[in-house]
């Protein structure tokens, strides 16, 4: 779990943070990648993980399960309701996704990052979490913000304006 710094906690790869207001969370270099947030609206609590692959494979002992969609959003809904939120009230945003590489498009495996918001949103559908908002796909990076106090989810592309979710 990545502890806050200046009141902002910075989710790396394979990473994911739960707080409480007045802390944000960011989630920056999001490439193929996702950035899951979820967030209860009215307890104000919110998490954010940086989802690197679909799906945790067995005999990846000790790996970390923050790392795959299938393993690590269950976990971080886990530790939400640790912290007084209420799973019946969480909503999720997604940033993230893009092909970052000409070559992905060539092969599905290699299509990561379609890979990525298939599994997210199939396991937010599992867990019957509504997705309330997304910028997902394309072919640039993005940096995801949320704002717990406002409620407010924000995503950045390289040389575009920040667009809310």
């Amino acid at each position: 779990m990545v502890k806050p710094q200046n009141g902002i906690i910075k989710v790396g790869m394979a990473e994911m943070g739960v707080t409480k207001p007045p802390v944000k969370l960011v989630a920056m270099g999001l490439g193929s990648c996702i950035g899951v947030g979820l967030y209860d609206p009215v307890a104000k609590i919110g998490g954010l993980i940086h989802i690197m692959l679909p799906e945790f494979r067995e005999g990846m002992h000790g790996e970390n399960k923050a790392k795959y969609a299938d393993t690590g959003i269950p976990l971080l809904l886990d530790e939400l309701v640790k912290i007084g939120a209420m799973k019946s009230r969480i909503i999720a945003k997604l940033a993230g996704g893009a092909q970052m590489f000409a070559t992905a498009m060539q092969s599905p495996l290699l299509a990561v990052g379609d890979r990525n918001i298939v599994a997210c949103k199939g396991k937010l559908q599992d867990l019957k979490i509504p997705v309330l908002g997304e910028l997902v796909g394309g072919n640039t990076g993005k940096t995801f913000e949320m704002d717990l106090i406002a409620g407010a989810f924000t995503v950045r592309e390289i040389g575009k304006e920040p667009v809310p979710i």
